[in-house]
């Protein structure tokens, strides 16, 4: 037998937090209601592409809004040493690999409840970081991860 669901979370990012965003760090605008409009739920910063260090702390931080995350779907192609698991916060998370883009990283909290975040590239500069992730959190967001790094020139630039 399952218990209720949990009560809906919501966190509104106080004005000017896209200020203090720096490598390493994550916005995120949390609705758990099924009515979450937005194509996004947040977005991520790090400072690497070496998903063993980047992200306990990602993981560690959503669990402190969400609660226990059981996966995580990332691209294989965009991170260093994927595993198919880590432990953060004594507790076990699966790391799907899923074709999703480097853009892109879903995170499951229980069975079906999924949040969307976007992924700025590691070597961005600041101001693009900041308007790529203070898009994303929009509310009214209606704009896939992709064409807001695009739009921000915060995607990654194909070596020539």
């Amino acid at each position: 037998m399952t218990g209720p669901p949990p009560p809906p979370v919501d966190r509104h990012l106080p004005s000017g937090a896209h200020e203090a965003v720096r490598p390493g760090s994550a916005l995120l605008r949390l609705q758990t209601t099924e009515s979450r409009e937005g194509v996004l739920d947040g977005a991520w910063w790090p400072q690497s592409r070496d998903i063993g260090a980047e992200l306990p702390a990602l993981l560690s931080a959503l669990t402190g809004h969400l609660g226990p995350i059981t996966r995580v779907g990332l691209d294989t192609a965009a991170w260093d040493g994927l595993p198919t698991r880590i432990v953060v916060d004594d507790q076990v998370v699966r790391i799907d690999s899923f074709p999703v883009g480097d853009d892109t990283v879903l995170i499951t909290r229980g069975d079906k409840d999924i949040f969307s975040l976007l992924v700025v590239p590691p070597d961005t500069a600041p101001e693009a970081a900041r308007a790529a992730m203070a898009q994303a959190v929009r509310a009214d967001n209606v704009t896939q991860a992709e064409q807001i790094l695009i739009d921000t020139a915060s995607a990654r630039v194909a070596p020539e």
